[in-house]
C-alpha cells in the first residue's frame, strides 16, 4: 500500500478556516448554531446516501462535519485506465480515493472532513465473508471502544446537535458499515463524559439514513421508462432490458414512509449531489438525461439518483409523521 501522510484526527483534513470562522462552516454559519456530524464507512458513501442533505445544510450555513472511517482500499475500480490501483495490483486505491473525496466535498460545499484516527488508521474490510475481514488493521477488526474514543473526541470538539450514520445492519450488511454504526453509537455515549476534544457533550438527535421501498420502486420505474424511450446509459453491463438494480440492492430500505421520521427535500442540490458522486470516478458512474439522473456502481446496475433523502430516529422515538418532518434539526435547541 502506498504511504499515506499522517493527520491529526481531531482536526479537519480539508481547507483551513479563517480565525473568524469555525472549520466546516460558511460565513455566518457560527451564527446559525446548527452543527451536523455524519459518520460514513468509505469515500463515496456520504455522497450516495446523504450528499444532497450535506449540500443543503452547508449552503444554509450549518457546520457540517464528515467523518470517514476507511479509505475504501478494497473497492472495485471502474475505469480501465485506473485498474492498476486495485488492491491485487498496486494497492494504491486508498490514496487515490482521498483525492476523490476531497473533490466530492468541494462539490457539496463541505470543508470539514476527517478520517477516523487519520488517513489509513483503519483499512477497508471488504464484503462480508471476504478474507480481508480477518486482516489486522481492517476496520471490522477494530476495537469498538478505541475507535469510538477517537470519534468521541471529534464529537466533543465539534459539538453537533445532530449525528447521522447507518442502522445496526449497516444498511446492507457490509462489515465496515456495521462497524461504523457500532462506533458512532458508542461514541455518542462516550462523548457524554469529558475527555479528548473537550467537555462532555450530549448529541440531541441521532438518525439512521434510509429510503422507503415505494420511493425506490418509483425511481426504478423512471429508469426503466427512460431506457424504453431510448436513453442510453454508459454503465458497464447495461443492455436496456437488463442492467437494473432492484430495491433490495439499495442500502437502508424501509417498507414505507411510515418508517421514516424526517424527509429532507434538497432537490435543488441534486446537481451538486450528482457531481459529488461523479467525483468518486473509480466507484460510481453518473448519467443525466431527459428521463432523469441515474447512477451505477462497479456492478454496472442502474439506480435512481434523488435529491430527496430520508432518515429515521435511532432512539425509536417515532415522530408519527410518516416522514412529514423536513428538518433534521426539528425540535433541537440551537
Amino acid at each position: 500500500m502506498s504511504a499515506v501522510p499522517p493527520a491529526d484526527p481531531a482536526r479537519p483534513t480539508s481547507s483551513a478556516a479563517s480565525p473568524d470562522t469555525v472549520p466546516g462552516t460558511s460565513p455566518g454559519a457560527a451564527a446559525s448554531g446548527r452543527r451536523l456530524l455524519l459518520v460514513h464507512a468509505h469515500p463515496d458513501d456520504e455522497s450516495i446516501t446523504t450528499g444532497a442533505t450535506m449540500a443543503k445544510y452547508a449552503a444554509e450555513g450549518a457546520h457540517v462535519t464528515l467523518v470517514t472511517c476507511t479509505l475504501g482500499e478494497e473497492g472495485e475500480v471502474i475505469p480501465a485506465a485506473l485498474a492498476h490501483l486495485a488492491p491485487d495490483r498496486d494497492d494504491a486505491l486508498g490514496p487515490h480515493r482521498i483525492g476523490e473525496l476531497a473533490d466530492a466535498m468541494r462539490e457539496l460545499g463541505v470543508t470539514d472532513h476527517r478520517f477516523l484516527g487519520g488517513p489509513g488508521r483503519y483499512r477497508d474490510s471488504g464484503m462480508m465473508g471476504a478474507p480481508q475481514n480477518d486482516r489486522p488493521g481492517c476496520f471490522w477488526q477494530a476495537d469498538v471502544d478505541e475507535a469510538a474514543g477517537l470519534l468521541a473526541g471529534i464529537v466533543r470538539e465539534v459539538r453537533p446537535q445532530v449525528l447521522v450514520t447507518y442502522d445496526p445492519d449497516g444498511g446492507y450488511g457490509h462489515p465496515d458499515h456495521i462497524q461504523a454504526h457500532r462506533v458512532a453509537m458508542r461514541a455518542v455515549e462516550h462523548a457524554r463524559e469529558p475527555g479528548p476534544g473537550g467537555a462532555a457533550h450530549h448529541v440531541e438527535r441521532v438518525y439512521w439514513n434510509c429510503v422507503p421501498r415505494p420511493v425506490l420502486e418509483e425511481g426504478f420505474a423512471q429508469l426503466r421508462a427512460a431506457a424504453a424511450d431510448g436513453e442510453v446509459f454508459p454503465f458497464p453491463g447495461f443492455t436496456g432490458d437488463t442492467g437494473f438494480a432492484a430495491p433490495d440492492d439499495v442500502p437502508g430500505v424501509v417498507e414505507s414512509l411510515a418508517d421514516v421520521d424526517v424527509t429532507v427535500h434538497a432537490e435543488e442540490y441534486t446537481r451538486a449531489k450528482a457531481a459529488a458522486m461523479a467525483a468518486h470516478a473509480t466507484q460510481v458512474s453518473v448519467r443525466t438525461g431527459p428521463g432523469g439522473t441515474f447512477f451505477a456502481l462497479s456492478n454496472g446496475l442502474g439506480q435512481p439518483l434523488s435529491g430527496i433523502e430520508y432518515f429515521r430516529r435511532a432512539d425509536g422515538a417515532r415522530t408519527g409523521t410518516g416522514g412529514g418532518l423536513t428538518d433534521l434539526f426539528a425540535g433541537v435547541a440551537a
